[in-house]
This record gives C-alpha cells, sequence and structure tokens, in this order.
C-alpha cells in the first residue's frame, strides 16, 4: 500500500493527462508520418490505432481501419506486407506484396519516417521555445530567486539582476574543465568554491528601460565548522532574444550538442539492464518516472511542458533508431543488409532476429519500470 500510496503521490490528475496528451500526440505523428510514407508509395494500410488495447471505436476510411483504442499511451500502423502471410496450406511464409514489394530505398523511407517525424517535432517545439523566450546567453548568470534572510540577500542582490562578470573577469561562453565544456555561467559556483574576497560585476534593469551596472564585494568561506555555506542564490544562463532563424540555428545546434548525451544514457542503461542494476539515476526515465516529471512541469508553467515534449520527441527518435530488431532502426538495418547481399534474408532468418529483438525490448521495458517502482519502496 505504501508503494501505491508513494506513486499516486507522486503523479497529479493534471499530470497525467498530460502524459496522455504528450504522449499520444507524439506517437500519433510518428505513426502517422509512416502511414503517409506507405501510402505515397501505393502501399495499402491496414489499420491504423490510436491508443494501444482494447478497442473503443473503429470505421474504415480510405481502405483503412482507424481505431480508437483503450489505452491513451502509444499507437500502431498494419502496413500490408509487413507481417509474415499465409500460403495455400495455411503457413506463414515471407510476405511478397505491399511493403514487401517495395524497393530498399522505399522501405528505408518508411521505416524512417516515423523516428524523422518525432525529430523534426522537437526542432519545431525548441525552435518555438527559443523565439518566444531567447537562447541561452551561457556567458552571463541571471539571478532567478534570492533565499529570505540570506547572505545574497544582505548584499542586495536580486531576482533578475545578471552577473556579468566574477572577480574583474569576463564570464566566457564556455570553457574546458577536465575534458568537458562547461557554461561560462557555472563560474559562480566555482568562484563559492574558493575562499576569500570577490567581487560580482551586476547588471540590473532599472525604470526606463535602462540597464545599471553595479559592483557587489564580499568575503567568502565555502565552509565554516565543517558545514559548506549558501549564498542563497538560484542561477541560471542568461537569454538573448533572437528571429526565427537563429532559434532554428540554435535548436540544431542543441540537438546536435544532445547526441552524445543520448548516447551516454542510452549506454548506461543496457549495462544496467545487462547486470541487472535498478539503481536510479537521471538519465532515463520510465513511463511512471516521466510522467512524474511532466507532473512537476505541469504545475510550473505551459513552458515547461514543452521542454518536457522536447526531450521526449528527440528520445523518441534516438531510440527508435537504436539498430535492435523489432524498432524502426533495426528493421532499416535489416533491409541494408539484404541491399549489400542482393537478396533479402530467409523468412526463417527474419523472423528469429524480428522475434529475439522483440523480446528484448519487452523485458527491456519490463527493467525500466521496475527501475521506476523500486525507488518507492
Amino acid at each position: 500500500m505504501n508503494v501505491v500510496q508513494g506513486i499516486a503521490a507522486a503523479l497529479t490528475p493534471l499530470g497525467l493527462v498530460w502524459t496522455a496528451i504528450i504522449f499520444g500526440v507524439s506517437v500519433f505523428l510518428h505513426e502517422l508520418a509512416h502511414y503517409a510514407l506507405a501510402r505515397v508509395q501505393g502501399v495499402k494500410v491496414n489499420s491504423f490505432s490510436v491508443g494501444m488495447g482494447p478497442v473503443l471505436f473503429r470505421k474504415h476510411w480510405k481502405g483503412t481501419e482507424w481505431r480508437v483504442s483503450l489505452l491513451p499511451l502509444g499507437g500502431y500502423v498494419e502496413i500490408d506486407g509487413m507481417a509474415p502471410e499465409e500460403d495455400a496450406q495455411g503457413k506463414l511464409r515471407q510476405p511478397t506484396r505491399g511493403f514487401a514489394a517495395l524497393p530498399a530505398w522505399g522501405k528505408v523511407a518508411v521505416l524512417l519516417a516515423g523516428p524523422l517525424t518525432n525529430l523534426l517535432l522537437a526542432l519545431a517545439l525548441m525552435t518555438t521555445t527559443f523565439a518566444a523566450q531567447g537562447v541561452p546567453a551561457l556567458d552571463r548568470a541571471r539571478i532567478e530567486s534570492v533565499e529570505a534572510g540570506s547572505r545574497a540577500q544582505t548584499l542586495g542582490l536580486r531576482a533578475g539582476d545578471v552577473i556579468v562578470a566574477i572577480d574583474g573577469q569576463d564570464l566566457p561562453e564556455t570553457r574546458r574543465v577536465s575534458g568537458q565544456d562547461v557554461a561560462g555561467y557555472e563560474g559562480v559556483r566555482d568562484a563559492l568554491r574558493q575562499a576569500g574576497r570577490h567581487t560580482f560585476t551586476v547588471e540590473r534593469a532599472a525604470a526606463g528601460g535602462q540597464v545599471q551596472q553595479r559592483q557587489v564585494a564580499f568575503d567568502w568561506q565555502p565552509t565554516v565548522n565543517g558545514k559548506r555555506q549558501l549564498l542563497g542564490i538560484r542561477y541560471g544562463p542568461d537569454v538573448r532574444r533572437v528571429g526565427v532563424g537563429q532559434a532554428f540555428a540554435t535548436s540544431v545546434d542543441t540537438t546536435v550538442r544532445a547526441v552524445p548525451q543520448l548516447v551516454g544514457a542510452f549506454t548506461g542503461l543496457f549495462k544496467k539492464f545487462f547486470t541487472l542494476d535498478i539503481s536510479q539515476d537521471q538519465n532515463v526515465s520510465g513511463p511512471i518516472g516521466t510522467a512524474e516529471v511532466i507532473s512537476r512541469a505541469a504545475a510550473l508553467s505551459p513552458w515547461a511542458l514543452v521542454q518536457v515534449a522536447t526531450l521526449l520527441n528527440l528520445s523518441l527518435a534516438f531510440f527508435n533508431l537504436l539498430p535492435i530488431p523489432g524498432l524502426d532502426g533495426g528493421r532499416i538495418l535489416l533491409v541494408l543488409v539484404g541491399a549489400l547481399r542482393g537478396r533479402p534474408l530467409s523468412f526463417q532468418q527474419e523472423q528469429a532476429i524480428n522475434f529475439g529483438g522483440f523480446a528484448f525490448v519487452m523485458l527491456l521495458t519490463l527493467f525500466v519500470v521496475v527501475r521506476d517502482v523500486s525507488r518507492f519502496f
């Protein structure tokens, strides 16, 4: 009962609604892209389901049975020629029509359409965010809040102040620390790790739109009697207003920079899976963890929900492109192997590979759910 109560406390009704909406839209567009690329090439799509599980509603339109299913998370399309077909004796065999009859490039186009749509959706959401809120200015640290009664409040620092220099040195855009690029605004944290006298150069918006610059000098001790001291500010990068073009360019750059992080996150997940390590980390969340994040975002602001939706679509795009049989990336790999061989894999080979891949994905999903639930014990 404690576990159920813990999960219920982590999730809010509004958060669950937004989880269903964000997942539903992301998966619907993913599957719609598969559908569109198949139909453009003359391949029949037998069914298209919004949701999973028992079918609540169905309607035939343009040769496809459109379904609404009970579980609002997920969806699927049944493209003619992707599943095995029966011969005259009722035995399963390699399909010869529809998707199976397409050239290799046509098959890849159908399979690639879903992940590419999630990627484009993530870029669109990111571009909208940057165009509306500005792009991060990593060489400036904006104070987001000041704790009441803190040392920062005593020094006269306020929410909205922007730290542009520390000890007379301008903050860099990025700097190299232990072989990694670190944002310049994190220099605030570095300064507060060092004892001595520090000076922050702070810009503050004044009446009439003017910006005033002031110096804030103070003596600092990182620890007192073994206890870590806090200045009492929460900060992040400042923002710079840009047009749609620059917002899109920044979105592309951010996506490229995110690839190594996604690779590291999924590599870490696979290592934990193969070693049955259910310890928690912040890199990969299961359905409960994702719903919890969305619940918190829903309580903050609409832009927080947009950021979560952006990350979710990036993750969906990357995960589906992994070369694991059963996923889009695995199917693309089998198509390319067949093209290189000059003939497709045999029915038995493809079935065995796809079954193994599907089993692996199901076990991985179960593992992620177990990790999600285990933290409530």
